[in-house]
């Protein structure tokens, strides 16, 4: 279903779409209006899924085990030792 409605551009908006028609891109300046609400319809759903799984990840560091300082160290420490390595860096 397609629904008509009358929006506002400033000049620069519309001259940016017009050109996108021009240089046959899109068939229409409708296109290119709908292909942008669509771009920020896609752009939100993305972090609201990005924020559902940082809550998940946070309740389950939350749940967990703390892990010690020295453990952590150590865990940090053998991480960049891997990654200089992988990149034939010394230390």
């Amino acid at each position: 279903m397609t629904v008509k409605s009358s929006i506002s551009l400033s000049d620069a908006q519309f001259a940016f779409a017009k050109a996108m028609v021009e240089s046959g891109q899109y068939p229409s300046v409708s296109a290119v209006l709908q292909q942008g609400v669509e771009i920020l319809r896609q752009r939100q759903e993305d972090a609201e899924l990005e924020r559902q799984a940082l809550r998940r990840l946070l309740s389950a560091r939350h749940e967990a085990e703390p892990i010690p300082a020295s453990a952590f160290d150590d865990r940090l420490d053998a991480m960049l030792a891997a990654r200089q390595k992988g990149h034939d860096l010394d230390t």
